[in-house]
Protein backbone atom coordinates (compact mmCIF):
# COMPACT_ATOMS: atom_id res chain seq x y z
CA UNK A 1 0.00 0.00 0.00
CA UNK A 2 1.55 3.31 -0.93
CA UNK A 3 0.40 6.71 0.88
CA UNK A 4 -0.85 9.35 -1.16
CA UNK A 5 0.32 12.15 1.36
CA UNK A 6 3.36 11.62 3.80
CA UNK A 7 4.00 14.42 6.49
CA UNK A 8 7.60 14.86 6.84
CA UNK A 9 8.57 16.58 9.66
CA UNK A 10 12.57 18.51 9.56
CA UNK A 11 14.35 21.16 11.14
CA UNK A 12 14.01 25.06 10.37
CA UNK A 13 17.52 25.09 10.15
CA UNK A 14 20.13 23.29 8.00
CA UNK A 15 22.29 21.83 9.89
CA UNK A 16 26.37 21.93 9.65
CA UNK A 17 26.75 18.66 7.37
CA UNK A 18 25.70 18.88 3.85
CA UNK A 19 24.48 15.50 3.89
CA UNK A 20 21.19 16.46 6.20
CA UNK A 21 20.11 18.90 2.98
CA UNK A 22 20.85 16.14 0.62
CA UNK A 23 18.76 13.74 2.33
CA UNK A 24 16.15 16.14 2.50
CA UNK A 25 15.96 16.32 -1.29
CA UNK A 26 16.19 12.78 -1.66
CA UNK A 27 13.01 12.76 0.49
CA UNK A 28 11.51 15.63 -1.57
CA UNK A 29 12.46 13.69 -4.67
CA UNK A 30 11.45 10.46 -4.13
CA UNK A 31 7.86 11.14 -3.11
CA UNK A 32 7.17 13.38 -5.98
CA UNK A 33 8.88 11.07 -8.61
CA UNK A 34 6.07 8.17 -6.80
CA UNK A 35 3.08 11.20 -7.16
CA UNK A 36 3.14 11.43 -3.29
CA UNK A 37 1.99 14.53 -2.02
CA UNK A 38 4.54 16.05 0.70
CA UNK A 39 2.87 17.64 3.96
CA UNK A 40 4.94 19.53 6.20
CA UNK A 41 5.26 22.57 8.21
CA UNK A 42 5.11 25.66 5.54
CA UNK A 43 8.58 27.17 5.99
CA UNK A 44 11.10 27.96 3.21
CA UNK A 45 14.27 27.94 5.51
CA UNK A 46 16.52 25.10 6.46
CA UNK A 47 15.96 21.78 6.07
CA UNK A 48 11.95 22.49 5.31
CA UNK A 49 12.69 25.04 2.48
CA UNK A 50 15.25 22.51 0.43
CA UNK A 51 12.44 19.59 1.53
CA UNK A 52 9.78 21.74 -0.25
CA UNK A 53 11.84 23.32 -3.08
CA UNK A 54 12.90 19.62 -4.65
CA UNK A 55 9.54 18.43 -4.55
CA UNK A 56 8.06 21.72 -6.21
CA UNK A 57 11.44 21.21 -8.57
CA UNK A 58 10.04 17.77 -9.76
CA UNK A 59 6.15 18.56 -10.16
CA UNK A 60 5.16 17.22 -6.82
CA UNK A 61 2.25 18.55 -5.01
CA UNK A 62 3.59 20.43 -1.63
CA UNK A 63 1.17 20.99 1.04
CA UNK A 64 2.26 23.65 3.83
CA UNK A 65 0.62 24.13 7.27
CA UNK A 66 2.36 26.93 9.30
CA UNK A 67 0.91 29.09 12.31
CA UNK A 68 0.06 32.86 12.09
CA UNK A 69 2.34 33.77 14.13
CA UNK A 70 5.13 32.36 11.88
CA UNK A 71 3.90 33.76 8.55
CA UNK A 72 6.23 36.95 8.34
CA UNK A 73 7.49 36.80 4.69
CA UNK A 74 11.16 35.17 5.50
CA UNK A 75 9.53 32.13 7.26
CA UNK A 76 6.36 30.87 5.39
CA UNK A 77 6.85 29.43 1.68
CA UNK A 78 5.64 31.70 -0.52
CA UNK A 79 5.46 28.95 -3.99
CA UNK A 80 3.56 25.81 -2.35
CA UNK A 81 0.90 24.21 -3.79
CA UNK A 82 -1.30 24.85 -1.16
CA UNK A 83 -0.87 26.77 2.00
CA UNK A 84 -2.50 26.30 5.23
CA UNK A 85 -2.43 29.10 7.95
CA UNK A 86 -3.92 27.76 11.47
CA UNK A 87 -4.14 29.62 14.87
CA UNK A 88 -1.51 27.60 16.61
CA UNK A 89 1.45 25.14 16.77
CA UNK A 90 -1.49 22.35 18.10
CA UNK A 91 -3.41 22.91 15.37
CA UNK A 92 -1.04 22.72 12.70
CA UNK A 93 0.29 19.23 14.06
CA UNK A 94 -3.23 18.21 13.93
CA UNK A 95 -3.67 19.35 10.40
CA UNK A 96 -0.97 18.03 8.88
CA UNK A 97 -1.62 14.67 10.69
CA UNK A 98 -5.15 14.36 9.50
CA UNK A 99 -3.34 15.50 5.69
CA UNK A 100 -1.42 12.03 5.64
CA UNK A 101 -0.80 8.73 5.84
CA UNK A 102 3.08 8.33 6.88
CA UNK A 103 5.42 10.45 8.72
CA UNK A 104 8.69 10.57 8.02
CA UNK A 105 11.45 11.81 10.19
CA UNK A 106 14.71 14.38 9.57
CA UNK A 107 17.20 15.46 11.23
CA UNK A 108 15.58 18.44 13.23
CA UNK A 109 15.52 20.24 16.84
CA UNK A 110 13.38 20.03 19.55
CA UNK A 111 10.14 21.04 17.44
CA UNK A 112 11.19 18.17 14.98
CA UNK A 113 11.31 15.56 18.07
CA UNK A 114 8.61 17.04 19.66
CA UNK A 115 6.44 16.24 16.75
CA UNK A 116 7.91 12.57 16.19
CA UNK A 117 7.44 11.81 19.66
CA UNK A 118 3.15 12.98 19.65
CA UNK A 119 2.39 10.91 16.98
CA UNK A 120 4.17 7.96 18.21
CA UNK A 121 2.43 8.36 21.32
CA UNK A 122 -0.71 8.45 19.40
CA UNK A 123 0.58 5.66 17.63
CA UNK A 124 1.11 3.94 20.61
CA UNK A 125 -2.24 4.77 22.08
CA UNK A 126 -3.99 3.35 19.01
CA UNK A 127 -5.40 6.61 18.94
CA UNK A 128 -4.58 6.80 15.40
CA UNK A 129 -2.17 3.58 12.46
CA UNK A 130 -0.14 5.79 10.86
CA UNK A 131 2.96 5.03 10.49
CA UNK A 132 6.13 6.85 11.91
CA UNK A 133 9.52 6.56 10.10
CA UNK A 134 13.34 7.90 10.87
CA UNK A 135 15.60 8.85 8.72
CA UNK A 136 18.83 8.42 10.73
CA UNK A 137 21.05 10.67 8.26
CA UNK A 138 24.65 10.25 9.36
CA UNK A 139 24.32 9.05 12.55
CA UNK A 140 22.06 11.99 13.70
CA UNK A 141 19.53 10.15 15.49
CA UNK A 142 22.20 7.26 16.96
CA UNK A 143 22.24 8.69 20.28
CA UNK A 144 18.69 9.38 20.41
CA UNK A 145 18.19 5.86 19.23
CA UNK A 146 20.71 4.60 22.21
CA UNK A 147 18.24 6.35 24.71
CA UNK A 148 14.98 5.12 23.42
CA UNK A 149 16.83 0.99 23.96
CA UNK A 150 17.69 2.40 27.39
CA UNK A 151 14.19 3.37 28.50
CA UNK A 152 13.00 0.43 27.45
CA UNK A 153 15.44 -1.65 29.53
CA UNK A 154 14.57 0.43 32.32
CA UNK A 155 11.15 -0.36 31.93
CA UNK A 156 10.00 2.92 30.55
CA UNK A 157 9.24 1.90 27.17
CA UNK A 158 7.54 -1.25 26.21
CA UNK A 159 9.97 -3.24 23.43
CA UNK A 160 6.74 -3.68 21.38
CA UNK A 161 6.09 0.54 21.38
CA UNK A 162 9.92 1.10 20.80
CA UNK A 163 9.61 -1.03 17.34
CA UNK A 164 6.43 1.11 16.51
CA UNK A 165 9.80 3.83 15.30
CA UNK A 166 10.58 2.57 12.10
CA UNK A 167 14.26 3.18 11.29
CA UNK A 168 16.03 3.32 7.93
CA UNK A 169 19.23 5.51 5.97
CA UNK A 170 18.20 6.28 2.71
CA UNK A 171 14.14 7.24 2.11
CA UNK A 172 13.89 4.27 -0.66
CA UNK A 173 14.44 1.87 1.88
CA UNK A 174 12.12 3.94 4.83
CA UNK A 175 9.44 4.39 2.39
CA UNK A 176 9.43 0.82 1.75
CA UNK A 177 9.04 0.06 5.47
CA UNK A 178 6.11 2.86 5.67
CA UNK A 179 4.40 1.12 2.73
CA UNK A 180 4.89 -2.22 4.73
CA UNK A 181 3.59 -0.98 7.82
CA UNK A 182 0.38 1.06 6.03
CA UNK A 183 -0.64 -2.71 4.64
CA UNK A 184 -0.61 -4.32 8.03
CA UNK A 185 -2.38 -1.03 10.00
CA UNK A 186 -5.18 -1.78 7.30
CA UNK A 187 -6.05 -4.87 9.46
CA UNK A 188 -6.38 -3.29 12.71
CA UNK A 189 -9.49 -2.82 13.91
CA UNK A 190 -10.39 -0.18 16.60
CA UNK A 191 -11.35 -0.81 20.06
CA UNK A 192 -14.73 -1.14 19.06
CA UNK A 193 -13.79 -3.73 16.74
CA UNK A 194 -15.28 -2.35 13.74
CA UNK A 195 -12.85 -0.34 11.57
CA UNK A 196 -9.27 1.08 11.65
CA UNK A 197 -8.54 3.76 14.17
CA UNK A 198 -8.99 7.46 12.35
CA UNK A 199 -8.90 10.94 13.87
CA UNK A 200 -12.21 12.63 13.78
CA UNK A 201 -10.41 16.09 13.65
CA UNK A 202 -13.14 17.14 16.67
CA UNK A 203 -11.44 17.93 19.57
CA UNK A 204 -11.04 20.34 21.57
CA UNK A 205 -8.33 19.07 24.81
CA UNK A 206 -5.19 18.72 22.35
CA UNK A 207 -5.71 15.00 21.48
CA UNK A 208 -7.30 13.15 18.51
CA UNK A 209 -10.57 10.92 19.08
CA UNK A 210 -11.48 7.84 17.16
CA UNK A 211 -14.11 7.82 15.04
Amino acid sequence: MTPSAVCVFCGSQPGRRAEYVSAARDTARLLAQSGIELVYGGGHIGLMGALADEALAHGGRVVGVIPERLMRPEVAHQGLTELTIVDSMHTRKQTMALRSDAFIVLPGGFGTLEEMFEMLTWLQLRLQAKPVGLLNVEGYFDSLLQFLEHAAGEGFIRHEHRALLRVERTPVRLLSLLNADMAAASFIASPSGTSRPVWSGNTTSGAPSLS
